[in-house]
């Protein structure tokens, strides 16, 4: 009985911090480049160790992806492949950035009947290691190649790409406002930008089961499945750091972009928002 007490007690003070750090959701690009989850860090300091945390849980990143979203993620992901259209009849190219295990490509990639090429952009090893192993036992080396670089500097001509895609990962980028330029830089005059978030849940009573899921039960079923409890401390704190909708939607036309648009999914969990480089 005192062992239940004390857990029903860590819960009910575990529940009550998520509340007010949930509560306080960045709203400037620059506030996230020093936010490692609740934790300050100095300038230059975060992107390190995100890339820590990549290390860490490559190989069962897309296994946590169902854990974290219950599955959902795929539709979520669907979704976005959906509104970017990939052709299936002329030549279309698209960049998806933060995207090493492939998920995002390899869907384009079907949808376009294996017209589309996709470039695979990711800042960490271990994530494209994942990707490549991916791409050579699905047969889809003509379609999908892989570029280790930083998002915010990309290392591409201007007007290259017919879509930028970016899947829960633009909340690991320290310098937001300086990617999402780089995303306007290299689209074609046309093109479409579409990122794939967690967001604010805007849904009563779902968004107090959803922090107590994401600060309860996601860290122990990451220390269960990679070893790695810290990591997924860091992503489920990351997302409650990560601008609202309406935010998000502001630093994307501040990048340059137009009819710029987002859509809520399962309560708000996540968010697609999109863009077009007119």
């Amino acid at each position: 009985m005192a062992i239940f007490c004390d857990r029903a007690y860590m819960l009910e003070e575990n529940t009550r911090r998520v509340l007010i750090m949930s509560t306080n959701r960045t709203k400037a690009a620059e506030e996230m480049s020093t936010a490692y989850g609740f934790e300050q860090v100095g300038e230059g300091e975060k992107q390190g160790k995100v890339n820590d945390v990549f290390h860490s849980v490559a190989k069962r990143y897309d296994v946590m992806n169902d854990f974290m979203s219950v599955g959902v993620h795929r539709v979520w992901k669907n979704v976005m492949v959906t509104k970017a259209a990939p052709s299936k009849t002329r030549p279309w190219a698209s960049l998806d950035v933060a995207g090493g295990t492939g998920d995002i490509a390899f869907r384009i990639i079907d949808a376009s009947h294996k017209n589309a090429h996709v470039t695979v952009l990711d800042i960490n090893s271990s994530m494209l290691e994942v990707g490549r192993d991916r791409a050579l036992k699905k047969g889809l080396g003509d379609n999908v190649d892989f570029v280790e670089a930083n998002a915010e500097v990309l290392p591409f001509e201007d007007n290259s790409f017919d879509a930028y895609t970016v899947a829960f990962g633009i909340r690991n980028v320290p310098r937001m406002d300086v990617a999402l330029a780089e995303a306007y830089r290299v689209l074609k005059p046309g093109g479409q930008f579409l990122c794939l978030e967690f967001s604010e849940v805007d849904v009563p009573l779902l968004d107090r089961f959803y922090d107590l899921w994401s600060f309860n039960a996601i860290p122990p079923i990451g220390q269960m499945v990679t070893g790695d409890k810290e990591s997924y401390q860091y992503l489920v704190e990351s997302i409650r750091k990560f601008p609202n909708q309406e935010s998000f939607a502001k630093l994307v036309r501040n990048a340059g972009f137009e009819r710029v648009d987002y859509r809520n999914m399962t309560g708000g969990i996540a968010a697609l928002h999109s863009g077009w480089k007119i």
